[in-house]
C-alpha cells in the first residue's frame, strides 16, 4: 500500500476510521489528550495502524505532558522516515512510516536521554500489540 497510488487510499480509507484516515493519509493531528495511547502504559510494541509495520516499543514510551504518545527512539533506524513540514506557519519535522509513507506526527529534539529525541505520535497512527501476542 502506497500513499500515491489512489486504489490503495480508498481501500485504506474504507477500513480506516474517519480519525485514523485524516490522521495517516492527510497529515492531521488528534486532539491533545484525546488517543487511545497517550497514557498506556502496557508492555509491547506499537504498530503502523495502515501497514502494521513495528514502529516503537514501549520501553522507549515516556509521559511528554503533551497528550500525545512519546517516544525517545523508533524501533529501529529504518522504520521512520523524516521530511520538513512548514505548514501551519511553524517550520517542524513530520515523521512518517518507512513502509507505507503514513503520517505519524513530528519529531522534535527536546526528548529524554540518552537521545534527546521526543518521537510525538498521534494514536489514531498507531495498533498496539502486547508483549507474546507476536508470532515470530
Amino acid at each position: 500500500m502506497t500513499k500515491s497510488t489512489s486504489d490503495g487510499d480508498l481501500s485504506r480509507k474504507m477500513e480506516l476510521t474517519e480519525e485514523q484516515y485524516e490522521v495517516t493519509q492527510c497529515g492531521g493531528t488528534e486532539a491533545a489528550f484525546s488517543g487511545e495511547f497517550w497514557d498506556h502504559k502496557e508492555v509491547g510494541q506499537y504498530h503502523c495502524v495502515c501497514c502494521e509495520a513495528k514502529l516503537f516499543d514501549s520501553e522507549s514510551k515516556y509521559d511528554s505532558g503533551t497528550g500525545w504518545p512519546s517516544f525517545w527512539r523508533a524501533a529501529n533506524q529504518d522504520c521512520i522516515r523524516e521530511k520538513l513540514d512548514k505548514s501551519h506557519g511553524m517550520v517542524r519535522t513530520e515523521t512518517l512510516c518507512s513502509n507505507c509513507n503514513s503520517h505519524l506526527g513530528h519529531l522534535f529534539l527536546d526528548g529524554p536521554r540518552p537521545t534527546g529525541l521526543r518521537y510525538c505520535i498521534n494514536s489514531a497512527s498507531l495498533i498496539f500489540k502486547p508483549d507474546g501476542s507476536i508470532v515470530s
